[in-house]
């Protein structure tokens, strides 16, 4: 079971949105992975720290992503606003998930989208492109930017798949951190059943 697991996670972690798939791991890329515990999505073995970063938010101003977020539920995901299928599909995933949630809980979740498309995806942009899934949600959203060598380190610091291709070819993964401050589960893009997979998860997480 394991090793079927390890493969489904390797044919989806990255997604090109149109191009041809590569990349270059990160640290722990793939990890170790199994559906087995309580979890919806793809948990993780060991638990993966919350990473630290600091990189650009739409406002300007500089976001530390382990200290802003520290203690909350949040969920990360890197990603670009000119993707047409992968990309949107996921953050309409993780607003309806939330909005399957009580309010509480959606008002102590954090949702941080990183841009991996350096050249393209500015401030506004990206504000934007965000609030498109936002309505009907009572969570906070964060989109990040930042330089190459940036973007490059907060993913290699989260342990996902370096986006190439000008960040056209990047991780699907959705990163969940607890209020304990490590992702004990991921979530990978399948166009099927992610959002019910991310309400589950993170309404365990919210109970502890």
């Amino acid at each position: 079971m394991k090793v079927r697991l390890l493969a489904l996670a390797a044919a989806f972690v990255l997604t090109a949105c149109g191009s041809a798939a590569g990349g270059r791991p990160g640290p722990s890329a793939l990890n170790d992975v199994s559906n087995s515990g309580p979890y919806d999505g793809v948990g993780l073995t060991p638990p993966l720290p919350r990473p630290q970063f600091t990189m650009t938010d739409t406002a300007g101003k500089p976001y530390s992503f382990s200290r802003q977020t520290a203690g909350r539920t949040t969920l990360l995901f890197f990603g670009y606003t000119r993707c047409a299928d992968v990309c949107p599909q996921t953050m309409a995933d993780i607003g309806v998930a939330l909005r399957e949630l009580p309010v509480a809980v959606q008002r102590a979740t954090t949702v941080v989208f990183v841009s991996t498309d350096v050249k393209h995806d500015t401030a506004p942009v990206i504000r934007t492109w965000l609030a498109k899934f936002t309505p009907g949600t009572h969570a906070s959203f964060v989109g990040l930017r930042g330089t190459q060598a940036q973007v490059d380190a907060a993913q290699s610091a989260s342990h996902v798949m370096i986006a190439e291709d000008g960040g056209q070819t990047h991780s699907s993964q959705v990163m969940l951190y607890s209020p304990d401050d490590y992702a004990h589960v991921s979530f990978l893009y399948n166009g099927k059943n992610e959002a019910t997979q991310m309400a589950h998860d993170l309404r365990l997480v919210a109970n502890g």
